[in-house]
């Protein structure tokens, strides 16, 4: 089987879709996956065992630029590489008009079809003329877990039934114990934030308990942030130099787990398998917290937490993380 995921953003749902991936392998050894997505997230899901191959798109870059001829010799050379192959399923797991756009565009094998959701979930993004850009729909619960509703989505297109709660896992090498702890303090959304005092006076906690702290960042403003509680802290703590994601995730996966707030790297560290605290300060964690692990957890949601909330939350994990972490 020739199978075409596109998903092309956002950072943690991209993170999330790739349990389709799983999925498809085990109940169809020899399908073959290839995956659009946008260029910033292609060497990410380069790292998904099982996809193999990935064609980025630039439309967030394309947009800036619409008629320039780069763009037009970039958008030909796209279209290019994604018809290198017929597909006999393409799934447009956005659920968005951008997304049915180029999901029409792959090549279909004879008998082959595209698909997408039929109707839209709550917290979760969704265009209705979709449904008619593509061959079929499926229907979703109205309410239903972001990684459930992406494994549903493939389920019902390829005739297989999911079994049990599932994301997605990445395998590297296994690393030397560490006692290293992630920060991962960034995020797109200002609501999602986790005030700087609250991770200071957690930081604090971590440290007194024998924990080494690192601070990923990827802007300017992260960056401050995190120089700023790197030194309140003093040696026990290292800001991150500005990496691809895919070195990021790299370093993520030889570290001893992560704290984080409702962002793309808290979803890798779920994916990694890392013992993890999602702090959620809205009410999302049933869509996009981590699910069916003791040593993932989220905490907060219809409030934000307060730091002995999310320290308990982090003792709790740390005490149920598998033996490989120990």
């Amino acid at each position: 089987m020739q199978l075409l995921i596109v998903k092309l953003s956002s950072l943690g749902d991209v993170v999330q879709t790739a349990a389709v991936v799983q999925d498809v392998v085990q109940r169809f050894p020899d399908a073959q996956i290839d995956w659009v997505v946008e260029e910033a997230f292609a060497p990410l899901v380069s790292l998904v065992a099982g996809v193999r191959r990935v064609i980025p798109v630039a439309q967030r870059r394309w947009r800036t630029a619409r008629w320039s001829a780069e763009t037009r010799r970039e958008r030909a050379a796209f279209v290019r590489d994604l018809h290198a192959h017929a597909y006999d399923v393409v799934l447009d797991f956005q659920g968005l008009i951008k997304s049915a756009l180029v999901a029409r565009q792959a090549r279909l094998r004879p008998g082959g079809f595209s698909a997408s959701f039929a109707n839209g979930s709550d917290a979760c993004s969704y265009e209705w003329p979709v449904r008619w850009l593509l061959r079929r729909s499926f229907p979703m619960p109205q309410r239903i877990h972001a990684v459930a509703r992406y494994r549903l989505l493939a389920a019902s297109a390829l005739g297989y039934t999911t079994q049990g709660a599932a994301a997605v896992r990445w395998q590297f090498a296994a690393a030397a114990p560490t006692h290293t702890l992630v920060f991962a303090h960034g995020t797109t959304r200002a609501d999602n934030e986790w005030s700087p005092q609250n991770w200071l006076a957690l930081g604090h906690q971590l440290i007194a308990q024998g924990f080494v702290l690192a601070l990923p960042q990827s802007n300017d403003a992260e960056l401050a942030r995190a120089q700023a509680l790197a030194h309140a802290w003093g040696s026990q703590a290292t800001v991150w130099p500005r990496e691809s994601l895919a070195d990021v995730t790299r370093r993520m996966a030889a570290c001893a787990g992560v704290v984080g707030v409702d962002s793309g790297l808290s979803h890798i560290a779920v994916a990694l398998g890392l013992p993890h605290v999602q702090i959620f300060s809205q009410d999302r964690a049933w869509r996009a917290g981590p699910v069916g692990s003791a040593f993932q957890i989220a905490v907060g949601g219809t409030f934000t937490p307060d730091v002995p909330a999310v320290l308990q939350a982090w003792e709790s994990v740390w005490a149920a993380r598998p033996e490989k972490a120990a």
